[in-house]
This record gives structure tokens, sequence and C-alpha cells, in this order.
């Protein structure tokens, strides 16, 4: 009792704050068209946040901003402050995109990962002051609420001050990614913060929840200017490898919004990222090439051996385009309505070797010359937003800014910081996605709406690194291919192949290969490996008007539907 009435007390405080300056808004709210909102979320408490958003009469922007925020809190190895993403919006049924990735500081460099040896150091561009981007977050939330919110600003925040003042519980999970992610982050600052977390216990966080208070109190500015700004700049002087982010590059951070990628699939349209994510033309093409090789996959068993072939062969050319030709659309010219042509994926689909896989030198570029999190919410009027934000790693790279709480992400070793040697989830790239100033860096996340007849049907996406559009495509593919429910095909056996290494299909620990699958695999010439992640995907099915939420079985999501 006494956790809920200081919540209370911090909520009542909260609603005193000025709210940033509102843009203009939707005229008149239209009538319901659900039977209720739902959320899908990596933990309770930022399905808790989202559900008392939206009984307050909140829309889904403003639970997403709060869930987001309060993520930041209670899901410290994805959640952030410090990081940046991308979020799909369907509002008063028009589809959005808002791209708040993180941007390469001003002073950062092409060569800058290398040794002396022109070899990248892996360490560098993943741990440490050198491998942080310029966080896009904070500025994110804001321009959605700004753009889309209904209810103030510090009322959106309140659950996260709530959950940094007063605590959370910490689950079994989340100390398991810990000690998994210790010795790598052993030479920054993250254990003094967060070593001491102990599953069943509460965390507190009372220099976050000062930072959010400022948030609430003098919106985004609070966080790239000030005070706020001086503990970020002041971290990257730090240790014994300086950081490169100034005041110059928070003053000067912006996020953008971008049209949607959208094409019709099955009857649906399908709403996702475009570049600098790789993953809504990526999750395209698996989708439609699917499509135009339906006579091979023509009685063929979900997740068969032959299934898993004829979707590893059509994985391969997708991660061969990735590394070729995607980058930042405002410094590289990205084709892609080129990528997604029907004639083009007919001529890959027409490429699939159906009995073996094709010789990986022979998978060129087609055309011619983890750790991330996830949520998805609807609410009654059947606006959605799926998104997806991260800092990179688990707990990203490790530095916590002294005085403020949070963790910054590592996100330049998703740069290519040389052609063609593989990043820490194993993708390679080319000079598309090279370092420079201001850049962003290429992504494999992958928010997406489905809508029917302009209609709300499905909201997902999930985190997992490169691994991210091929599970969307797999749930995607097994309820509207195969006939399962959101519920079922959450539960299916993953898989992923991405062209290198070379013939190799990985597995997860929630479903492994069975010894029958693994002979079928083996007799066609591929490589089993075990991974021990594919996938937290949170999404919400739509049915006459219905939402059905479902948390991936896999993580300690949650699902909720709000009355």
């Amino acid at each position: 009792m006494r956790l809920f009435a200081r919540f209370c007390a911090v909520l009542a405080a909260a609603l005193l704050f000025a709210a940033p300056p509102v843009l203009a808004k939707p005229a008149a709210r239209p009538q319901p068209t659900l039977t209720a909102g739902a959320v899908a979320s990596p933990d309770r408490y930022g399905a808790l946040a989202a559900e008392q958003i939206l009984q307050a009469g909140g829309n889904a922007v403003d639970a997403a901003v709060a869930t987001a925020f309060a993520l930041a809190v209670t899901y410290p190895e994805a959640g952030n402050l410090g990081g940046g993403g991308f979020m799909t919006l369907l509002v008063d049924g028009k589809p959005y995109f808002l791209d708040y990735r993180e941007t390469a500081p001003a002073a950062a460099r092409a060569e800058m990962f290398l040794g002396p040896d022109g070899e990248p150091v892996a360490e560098l561009s993943q741990y440490g002051n050198l491998a942080v981007g310029t966080p896009g977050t904070v500025r994110g939330m804001a321009m959605a609420h700004q753009r889309f919110g209904k209810l103030p600003w510090a009322r959106v925040l309140a659950p996260a001050i709530g959950y940094a003042r007063d605590g959370f519980l910490v689950t079994p999970q989340l100390i398991g990614i810990l000690d998994g992610s210790r010795g790598p982050l052993a030479p920054t600052n993250f254990e003094a913060h967060f070593g001491g977390l102990k599953a069943g216990a509460v965390f507190r966080q009372p220099a976050l929840a000062d930072t959010l208070t400022r948030i609430a109190r003098d919106g985004d500015r609070a966080f790239y200017e000030g005070q706020t700004a001086d503990l970020i700049v002041a971290q990257m002087g730090r240790g014994p490898v300086k950081g490169l982010i100034t005041r110059a590059d928070l003053a000067a951070y912006r996020a953008v919004w971008r049209e949607p990628l959208q094409a019709n699939w099955r009857g649906y349209r399908v709403i996702t990222a475009p570049p600098p994510s790789s993953g809504g033309i990526a999750l395209m093409q698996l989708l439609l090439m699917k499509q135009q090789a339906a006579r091979l996959f023509e009685g063929v068993p979900l997740n068969s051996p032959r299934y898993m072939h004829l979707v590893a062969e059509i994985e391969k050319r997708v991660f061969a385009d990735r590394a070729e030709y995607l980058g930042d659309p405002d410094f590289v010219k990205v084709p892609v309505e080129a990528l997604i042509a029907p004639a083009y994926l007919a001529g890959r689909a027409g490429q699939i070797d159906p009995d073996k896989p094709s010789p990986t030198p022979s998978v060129q570029p087609g055309l011619e010359r983890p750790q991330t999190t996830h949520f998805s919410i609807v609410d009654k009027w059947g606006n959605a937003v799926s998104n997806t934000y991260t800092i990179n790693g688990w707990f990203g790279s490790g530095v916590v800014v002294e005085g403020a709480g949070f963790l910054l992400n590592n996100e330049m070793d998703d740069f290519s910081a040389k052609p063609g040697v593989p990043n820490m989830f194993g993708v390679v790239g080319g000079s598309a996605n090279a370092i420079a100033p201001g850049k962003r860096p290429l992504s494999s996340m992958t928010p997406t709406i489905l809508t029917q007849d302009g209609q709300v049907a499905m909201v997902i996406g999930t985190p997992g690194g490169s691994r991210i559009f091929t599970s969307v495509f797999q749930v995607l593919a097994n309820v509207y291919d195969h006939g399962l429910s959101l519920a079922e095909a959450q539960k299916q056996q993953r898989f992923h192949h991405q062209l290198l290494p070379k013939d190799t299909i990985t597995f997860e620990p929630y479903a492994p290969a069975s010894a029958e699958l693994r002979r079928g695999l083996e007799a066609m010439g591929y490589v089993l490996v075990a991974q021990d992640y594919n996938g937290d995907i949170e999404a919400i099915q739509v049915l006459n008007g219905t939402p059905v939420p479902v948390a991936d079985p896999r993580a300690r999501g949650e699902a909720r539907v709000v009355k």
C-alpha cells in the first residue's frame, strides 16, 4: 500500500507540470471502432503503464509513449532513454512512420574503429564511450506525442517516474540476461549501477527518476539541453576511451517523419519501416518472394526440412541485397521500389534451388548496376502503434550517465566498420552503411501494421538484431498462410539463415530442432547451430473488431485487453 500511495503522490505532482507545446491534432475524435484497446508489452510494467493511460482516456500514441518511458526504467537491458528506434503508426486511418534512430556524432569518421592493421577492433564499437551514437528516443517520443497525443505530457510520464522512484520487482529473466552480460561490460561503470540487481527484490533508481521528472516538466529539451545534456557530455570524457558526443550533437539531433513502406499482400495492406531500417524492405521481400514461389511450397508441411530449406533460400537472397543496397536514405540512394518490384522478386524466386542450398558465392545482390525491445498498442478508436526501440546489445555500451541514471547505446556497431566484415550480429555491410557524421546506422527493426479495408488487422514487431524481420515473417506466415491463431503462431519453432555463415540455419532453445529435422536438413547440406534467442514478438490481432493481444511465450511479456 505504501508503494501505491507514493506512486499516486508522484502522479499527482506530475500532473502539475506544464506540457511541451502541442502541435495541431485531429479536430474530431471518431467514434470507437473496436470493442476495447489492447497492449502487448515485453514486461508487465509496460503493459500496466499502457493500461493506465488508455483507461484515463488516452489514445494509442499516449499509451505508447507511456510504455516506452516505463520500459526505460523496468527493462534496462533494452528499454531506454539513451537509444533510438522506429515507430509505425495508424492514426485516424492514415499511416505514419517516425524515425528516431541514433546518429553518428559530428566527430565520427569511417575508419574510427579500425586498428593499426586496418581491421576492425570489435571492443571499440561495442562497449564504452566510443560506441555511443547521439540518442533519439526522448525526442522521438516527444514528437509523436506533440503530433498525436491526447493527454498531457506529464501525465503520460507519470507511470515511469513512479517505477523509478518507488522501484519495480526484478525478474529471474532479467538476472539471467545480466549474468550473461557481465564479462564484456566489466570495463565500463555498468556494474556500479546495476550489479546489485537481485531477483525478487525491489530496484529503485532515484537519479533516473530525477531525469524523468525534468523531462516531464520541460519536455524533450530537458534531455538535449541543460543539466542532462551536461551530464551526458561529462560522461563522454570519463574512462580510458573518450566518447564523441558534444553539446552541439545533442542540440542538433532531429527525429524524422518518413513515408512508411507499404505493399499489398494476401488481401492486406502491410505498413512497415522504410530505410534506414532494412527490416521493412526485407520483410516485404520475404513475404512477396514466398508468394511468388508458392508452387514450391505446395503440400510442404510447416517447419519441415523442405519448408525450412525453401525459406532459407529466400532469406539468403534478402541478406545479399541488404548488404549491398541499404543505408541511411539521407546519405545514399536506396532503390526501395526496385527491391520490392514484382518482376524483380519473381526473378529472385526463380533462382531458388528446390533441393539443396544455392552456393553462397553465387548469391549476389540482384539489382543491376539483439537486443532491442518492441511493444504493440491499439486503442478503441482503431489507432495503432508498433514501436521498436533499442540500445543495440543487451545494456547497450554498458555506459551509465553518472547523475542521470540511464544507459547509453552502442549503436555505432550497426555501421559497417569495414565493408564485408560482420558486426556483432554476424551481418556484413557495404559502403552504403559506412560511418559518416550525422548519419543513421542501418537497422533490422521492423515495426509493422497490417490493415484490411482501412482498418487495423495486426500490429507486430520484435527485437532480435538480424533475426527481427525473419521472426516477424515467420509469425505472419504462420497466421495468414497456415491459418494458425496468433497464440499458436507465436509458439511455433523459429529458425534463421542470413547468407553468412555459409549454409547455416540457427535454432532457438524454446523450440530446438528435433533429431529427425536435423537429419533432414543435414542431408540437404545445412549446418545446424543453436542460438540463445530468437525474438520476443509482441503482437495484437484484431478479429471482428475485437483486439487479441499475445505476448511471446519466450520471455516475460504481458498482453492486456483494456476495456
